[in-house]
This record gives structure tokens, sequence and C-alpha cells, in this order.
């Protein structure tokens, strides 16, 4: 099991989001505990965005790096698809 640290900007997303997109979003927090990295909506970045990892919700993305060592998935960023990677 990993735990799932928010960053203040992804917590502020979350808490702001209408209850069925938290619903999904909180779905795809419980997949990141189990696995962070086995699951058809997650996708390895590359460039600038070389280390990270996204989980697709529908139009939204959830960027996150993974620590093995610590076993903690940091989720960085939760944005819509045409804002995510500017």
């Amino acid at each position: 099991m990993f735990e799932v640290i928010l960053s203040p900007e992804a917590v502020a997303f979350f808490a702001a989001v209408d209850q069925p997109l938290a619903r999904k979003m909180a779905r795809c927090f419980e997949q990141l505990e189990r696995d962070p990295r086995r699951h058809n909506n997650v996708k390895r970045l590359s460039g600038r965005f070389a280390g990270l990892v996204r989980y697709r919700v529908g139009d939204w993305r959830i960027v996150y790096r993974i620590d093995d060592r610590m076993r903690q998935v940091h989720v960085l960023l939760i944005a819509h698809r045409s804002e995510v990677y500017e």
C-alpha cells in the first residue's frame, strides 16, 4: 500500500469540485494507494515532465510522483487536460 499525499493546490481543487467529480477522484486516490502504476488511465510523462505520472479522470488529469522508498504518491496537480501541461 502507498500513502497518497496531496499538495495544497490539489487539496484546494479537490475540495472545490462538484460531488460526482469528487467521487471519481476519490476512487482514483484509492487505486493509487493500491498500485500507482498499473491502471488503464495511467501514463508516464516525458520531456519536461519526466519522472512524473498522470492519471486520467475524464477531461481531468491528476499529475503525481511516486516515491517507492517511502511508499508514497505525491499528487502535485489536478487540472483540466487543456491546462495541465502548460
